[in-house]
């Protein structure tokens, strides 16, 4: 009881359940956590601290009733907070207070969730490193002077260092693996529309999609439980509520392994990490096949409907930072055949993909070419010797999977010789969420790296 931080969500919610511990006292485990080691890594960049303790108050005052009753959460700084500072990452907002919350803080709140405040993130989730001109630089836990990740970096490194048990993320080109696999917690890319995202410019499009974060897959689980569902206003949402697997391990499965998705430059410490994975999964009983993956369809279908998105939702802002200039521009020079092109190459990926799958469970990959690399680089110029033509090409390990309209989890699999930690990756079947968690949870039982600590 004495480092309730460090509890899994899931253990915080019965402790409560059962009045073994009061939301408030929970709270102030956490707030407290926030003021001794937030100043080392810059997750939290806004805290709501008077709001949050009237809620425990609140919450401590009536019977448990949602499944995250006086568990708290922290919010991206891209979703709106009604009455909590809101940036997005960037100096145009550095005072903006919305007045209504976004549809995953609803979730969160009427499930019984307590908001302590919010994550850092690039400006408008620009980049798979979390830096920006309001807040500065993310550090990671596991060595301050490398980067979180991004763009959901604030999120996994205050879940790292136990300053929160959830926190919400999005991911459009790896946004939730990439920072799990830098900082060693779990981070889903749910299959678009698990998790609605109702828009008012972008209704259609699904690159983009919200999702949970956590320490433990149960906890991914839980909190997919409670954002996970219909909502109307969102094209493509799903109709069937979301539940478990109920099956248990991995035996019997058909996991297909590849060290490279199909020849892109991996580091050699990534490398030496990941390539452990696939004798984890044989020694619980699955079926191991090494594949050769051609995904590189996907990455004109990426850039293209990338750079469609930014134009459309940032063309009409001025003053922004240089990757999100840089985006937008590129989104100003789509042509209607680049559409087209990159629709047709995305439809048959998939179909070529959707064969795939019938022969295979889960697709297992590095998650990021790189470990945590400085955090005073604004990306990754190279791998293994090989110059990167722009800021986005490190990325492709995850882009590429975003194009795929998959859910794909992020989850602990080793260190590098210098203590960084490394993600494997967990691809399945469109729509097969419960899956994908179902194997992260079988292969994180077995290794138990998320259980190592950062050393702070």
């Amino acid at each position: 009881m004495s480092e309730l931080h460090w509890m899994t969500a899931t253990e915080m919610a019965r402790l409560i359940r059962d009045r073994q511990v009061s939301a408030v006292e929970l709270l102030q485990a956490h707030l407290d956590r926030i003021e001794r080691v937030n100043p080392r890594v810059n997750a939290i960049v806004t805290l709501a601290a008077e709001q949050a303790m009237a809620a425990a108050k609140a919450a401590d005052a009536t019977e448990p009733a949602g499944p995250l009753h006086g568990v708290p959460v922290a919010h991206k700084d891209l979703v709106d907070t009604a009455g909590i500072r809101t940036t997005y990452g960037s100096p145009l907002f550095a005072g903006h207070v919305p007045d209504r919350d976004d549809l995953i803080v609803e979730r969160l709140r009427a499930a019984g969730a307590i908001s302590v405040g919010k994550t850092n993130t690039p400006e408008f989730g620009t980049g798979s490193h979390t830096v920006n001109e309001v807040f500065g630089a993310t550090r990671n836990p596991y060595d301050p002077a490398k980067s979180a990740g991004g763009s959901s970096g604030g999120a996994a490194a205050a879940l790292a260092t136990g300053m929160v048990p959830l926190a919400d993320g999005s991911d459009m080109g790896g946004s939730l693996r990439n920072p799990a696999s830098f900082c060693n917690v779990v981070g889903l890319r749910p299959t678009p529309g698990r998790v609605p995202d109702p828009s008012d410019t972008a209704a259609w499009y699904t690159l983009a999609v919200p999702g949970p974060m956590a320490r433990t897959v149960a906890d991914v689980t839980l909190m997919l439980q409670v954002i996970a569902g219909f909502d109307g206003r969102s094209p493509f949402a799903i109709k069937e509520a979301f539940a478990p697997d109920p099956e248990e391990g991995v035996a019997g499965l058909r996991v297909a392994w590849s060290p490279d998705l199909g020849g892109l430059p991996v580091d050699p410490r990534t490398a030496a990490v990941t390539a452990t994975a696939p004798h984890v999964f044989e020694r619980l009983g699955a079926r191991v096949e090494q594949v050769e993956l051609d995904l590189s369809d996907a990455d004109d279908a990426f850039r293209v409907y990338r750079a469609w998105y930014y134009a459309l939702s940032f063309g009409d802002l001025t003053g922004l930072g240089p990757n999100t200039s840089w985006n937008v521009e590129q989104g100003r020079r789509v042509t209607g055949a680049d559409l087209a092109r990159a629709e047709r190459l995305r439809s048959g990926l998939y179909q070529r993909m959707a064969g795939f799958f019938d022969t295979y469970d889960v697709l297992i990959a590095p998650v990021s070419q790189v470990p945590p690399f400085p955090v005073e680089h604004p990306h990754v110029g190279e791998i293994n010797g090989i110059r990167l033509p722009d800021y986005l090409s490190w990325m492709r390990s995850a882009y590429w999977i975003s194009v795929l309209h998959a859910p794909a989890a992020s989850v602990p699999a080793g260190f590098t010789p210098e203590g960084l930690p490394v993600g494997v990756q967990i691809v399945g079947r469109p729509f097969d969420d419960a899956k994908v968690l179902r194997v992260a949870h079988a292969f994180e039982q077995a290794t138990g790296f998320g259980e190592r600590r950062p050393p702070l």
